[in-house]
């Protein structure tokens, strides 16, 4: 579109955005008694206020345009979930800063101007998606004309060359995905599959979750992560993909190998950069984080209407799910888990701030025209874990993804810049009541019993939980050195990630072999072989190499050969090769504990409180899925670990056609 053309329209949105929000003011000023418009003589009694209305819907308009960045970068050092809060006082200052600047108006009630301010910025917020219509994609594509007009593209964007788009949603399972399609919950994913793209699984490493997964996507390795919490024997610490400082620590260790997004890319809403210099919502990069830093997520608060727009929606979705877990509740819905505390607004969090800001940032990168983008949509995944993988309030959230994808496949026609798709996930989930609902002890409490610690604590991470609630927490508040899990003498780690269970014993040097355990902790090894919650455990032996010990056989890690019966017959083809492969790790935690599977209900039992898990074997968490286009090179199958797709999407990302 012509340049000019784009000035007349921006022009025209303005002189329609300017005369409707000088309606609203003189609504408002009916309606709230602090604030006083001054009457001028028209001999229309009903027009009096007209000429206040509008100054006062003009400076308003011009003070938030010039000051709002300027406020939203002053109050960036705080967390997004904070931060969207404040923006109602800063809107309302600036309000009562335009009532006190225009002689045409006075207030008399500070708080009448923050509710004002905030009512105005609402009103707006609809006027201005009326003018592109009424639907959220075509708010959104509204907001690419503003920003095709705003931003100098750079020379990555001017090209034919075609970018590449990674949509991570995460947590989705193939198989689920496959249902989904076929019963019509993702009808733009459908017509993905159906016309231009192709769909296949492939299989994670054994720690099934996000922070292995994500790390070997865009780092091109994984090595030396056992789980999503692991304890570290060499510093005394425990890690967590959750911790800023632990994620830079893994970006650290593999300087040497180029990131997936080391080139002109952009990493948005993923634990890890991947390289970029240009991140938003990164975990890896929220310690210490500032405006123009790892956080990134200022410039999305820039927009007022935007943030009104997302706490709006927020609220809305916290009422929505107080109301979905009483219908569970009331229907007695197995398995479940409690729903409570904190959880509505950690998936308010997910669902909505992350989605929008990410979105937002997604939506930029491609009108700039960067030759990479990977964004991560964590929204199934939260909700997952407390509704279950596939239950109806867990595929209404499956559909708001597949519209955010269809929205950004929208903006992609109106970029200059041709993007390829590729929409994949990180891993699955399995489902299934939780170790504790089950054996009425959890993990923890069942070595500590057997080891005689009774009524001791694990030093083990003090929120377990879901992914997301550790990502919110990151988000608002990363932990500071002194808040970070240790680890008191004398007293076993206990870890879970999912059904994926980590053992350690600080005090035994190096890894302590079956020998060591026995004789520090007779009957240990024994009792959790054979519990029924419990399919396998990896342990050392003191003559070299390792063992996995079931209840009624054994496996011989480095030949495979199996005494008795094959502890790992139900885990899939690939699970000793997993297994070798983390029994190889420097950092492999002495017990390796791998939670049951009972194939005939497809179920698993979390070592955390999630009706819907993942971290180890067993069912539809080992499975991700990958959606490529049909123009690409096929990848090889079956497509095992993270680092082969990392290898893949770096083929793909180089193609110079």
């Amino acid at each position: 579109m012509h340049t000019t053309t784009k000035v007349v329209r921006l022009f025209i949105e303005f002189v329609v955005l300017w005369l409707s929000s000088a309606a609203a003011i003189l609504v408002l000023d009916a309606v709230f008694d602090g604030i006083s418009l001054h009457s001028a003589d028209f001999g229309i009694p009903a027009l009096s206020t007209l000429p206040s209305a509008l100054v006062v819907a003009l400076v308003f308009g011009v003070l938030s345009a010039v000051l709002w960045p300027a406020v939203v970068r002053l109050m960036s050092w705080v967390g997004p979930a904070v931060l969207f809060l404040l923006v109602f006082f800063a809107s309302g200052a600036i309000m009562w800063l335009t009532l006190n600047i225009v002689p045409m108006a006075s207030i008399d009630k500070p708080w009448d101007a923050v509710v004002m301010a905030a009512l105005l910025s609402l009103f707006s917020s609809f006027v201005g998606g009326a003018i592109a219509s009424r639907s959220d994609t075509s708010y959104r594509l509204m907001q690419v004309r503003r920003q095709r007009f705003r931003f100098r593209h750079s020379p990555s964007g001017s090209g034919a060359t075609p970018g590449l788009l990674c949509i991570q949603i995460d947590g989705l399972g193939h198989d689920v995905l496959r249902r989904a399609i076929a019963d019509g919950v993702t009808p733009g994913l459908a017509s993905m599959v159906r016309q231009t793209h192709s769909l296949i699984p492939w299989h994670t490493d054994w720690s099934s979750q996000t922070g292995a997964s994500q790390l070997g996507i865009l780092h091109g390795s994984n090595h030396n992560v056992p789980a999503f919490r692991w304890y570290d024997k060499t510093s005394g610490k425990i890690a967590v993909f959750s911790n800023p400082r632990d994620n830079e620590d893994r970006e650290i260790e593999r300087a040497e190998i180029p990131g997936l997004l080391s080139t002109d890319g952009a990493s948005r809403g993923n634990l890890f950069t991947g390289g970029a210099d240009d991140n938003v919502l990164v975990v890896s990069r929220m310690r210490g984080a500032r405006v123009g830093g790892g956080a990134g997520y200022s410039s999305y608060f820039s927009d007022p209407s935007s943030t009104l727009r997302t706490v709006i929606r927020m609220g809305a979705e916290i009422q929505r799910e107080l109301r979905q877990a009483w219908h569970q509740r009331r229907a007695d819905v197995r398995p479940r888990v409690p729903r409570g505390g904190s959880y509505p607004l950690v998936r308010a969090f997910a669902n909505v701030l992350a989605t929008d800001v990410t979105a937002a940032a997604v939506v930029r990168d491609l009108i700039q025209g960067r030759s990479i983008i990977y964004v991560d949509l964590i929204g199934y995944d939260e909700v997952s874990h407390h509704s279950g993988i596939s239950r109806p309030e867990t595929l209404s959230v499956l559909t708001k993804i597949d519209e955010v994808i269809a929205m950004l496949r929208k903006v992609i026609e109106q970029a200059d810049r041709p993007y390829r798709v590729v929409v994949l996930s990180d891993h699955g989930q399995s489902q299934g009541a939780t170790f504790l609902q089950r054996y009425d002890e959890s993990l923890e409490q069942l070595v500590l019993r057997l080891c005689g610690a009774d009524g001791l604590a694990s030093p083990a991470d003090p929120k377990p939980g879901a992914e997301g609630f550790e990502y919110a927490a990151a988000s608002v508040r990363p932990p500071k050195p002194e808040q970070e899990p240790g680890t008191p003498a004398g007293v076993p780690v206990v870890l879970g990630s999912g059904n994926l269970g980590l053992v350690s014993f600080p005090w035994l040097p190096g890894r302590a072999t079956v020998e060591a355990i026995a004789a520090d902790c007779p009957g240990l090894v024994d009792a959790l072989r054979v519990h029924p919650g419990i399919g396998f455990v990896l342990l050392a032996r003191a003559e070299g190499g390792s063992v996995v010990l079931g209840a009624e056989g054994s496996v011989d890690v480095d030949t495979g050969a199996v005494d008795g019966v094959d502890p790992l017959a139900y885990f899939g083809p690939d699970a000793l090769q997993k297994i070798r492969r983390t029994d190889a790790f420097d950092n492999v935690a002495d017990i390796m504990v791998g939670g049951s599977y009972w194939p005939e209900t497809d179920e698993v039992a979390a070592f955390e409180e999630q009706v819907g898990s993942h971290g180890g074997m067993g069912g539809p968490q080992s499975t991700p899925f990958l959606l490529y286009p049909d123009d690409v090179p096929t990848p090889p199958q079956p497509l095992h670990g993270a680092e082969q797709v990392h290898a893949v999407l770096v083929g793909w990302r180089d193609r110079d056609d």
